[in-house]
Order: structure tokens, then sequence, then C-alpha cells
């Protein structure tokens, strides 16, 4: 698929998101319909560009971001929803991000955000890219142009764009 573009519906996939019971299924639907919400995807978990830059960014600019009409910040990661909880814990977002699990990068593939890192030892991952989602329908989409880089998709960026 091509790349999702501003003006676009995101498709219906189904997420993996840790629970107090474990992990479970959060659709698209569930997580984007009738609020706003700003998201964000990162290549990984742990990974340094993600963990020292790209989520500290959302979590700095979270007050801001709500101020702005943001009901929801979340992240998308081709990780399993078990990393992903114990990265939210380790970076202190438990609780204000809402951690999305593709684990088998279902969402990322219908968004057309497949980044290949196999010769670095990490598969198929997403590209690092921001969004605010509107009802399911992307109002603003900022890419990175490269995965080491958190600059045109961190927080403040997207704050700017909003």
């Amino acid at each position: 698929m091509a790349e999702i573009k501003v003006g676009d519906s995101l498709p219906e996939v189904t997420f993996t998101v840790m629970g107090a019971d474990g992990p479970g299924p959060s659709t698209t639907n569930e997580v984007f319909g009738g609020k706003t919400v700003a998201v964000f995807a990162v290549p990984g978990a742990f990974t340094p560009t993600c963990h020292m830059n790209h989520l500290p960014s959302f979590l700095a600019q979270a007050d801001a971001l709500r101020g702005k009409g943001v009901d929801q910040i979340a992240c998308i990661s081709v990780n399993d929803a078990f990393v992903l909880d114990a990265w939210s814990k380790a970076t202190t977002a438990d609780g204000d991000i809402q951690m999305l699990a593709d684990g088998s990068g279902d969402f990322t593939k219908a968004v057309g955000m497949e980044l290949d890192l196999t010769e670095r030892g990490l598969g198929i991952r997403s590209k690092r890219y921001a969004m605010l989602v509107e009802d399911g329908t992307v109002k603003t989409l900022l890419i990175e142009d490269s995965p080491g880089e958190a600059v045109k998709s961190n927080a403040d960026a997207l704050l700017a764009a909003m």
C-alpha cells in the first residue's frame, strides 16, 4: 500500500494492549473512534532514538498536547505487548501514553509505513512518524527521513503543526 496521507481514514486492525489481566485486543475504532489522538510510531522500544528522544518528547509535551484538545497520546511499535509494557514502565510513560503493540506489523503494513531493518538484525519495523488523528481520520502526518532522527516527528513538531 502507498503511505497513508492527510485526509485518509485509518485501517481497521487489532492492536495488542497490556491490561490489568495481561495482553488483550484493541481495535483501531476502539483506540481512535470519537477521539483526538496524538500518535507516534517508533522502529522499536528501547532503541536509542526512540528511548532517548522520541518518547520523552511526548512525555514532556503531554500537557501541551492535551491543552490543544488531544484526548489520548498513543505509541505504535512493531513490538509485542510485553516489551511495550516494560518500556512504558521504564520511561514513566505508564498511564500517560497508550502503548499499541503492532507485533506482526499489520497496522504498519496497512498504512504503508514498513521499514526494512533486516540488515541491522531488527527485521521489518515501522518508519518513525507522528500523526494527529481525529475520529479515525488523519489530520496531520509528520514522517522522518531517517529512522535515527526524531526531529520532524517529535512532540514539538506535532504541536507546531496543529
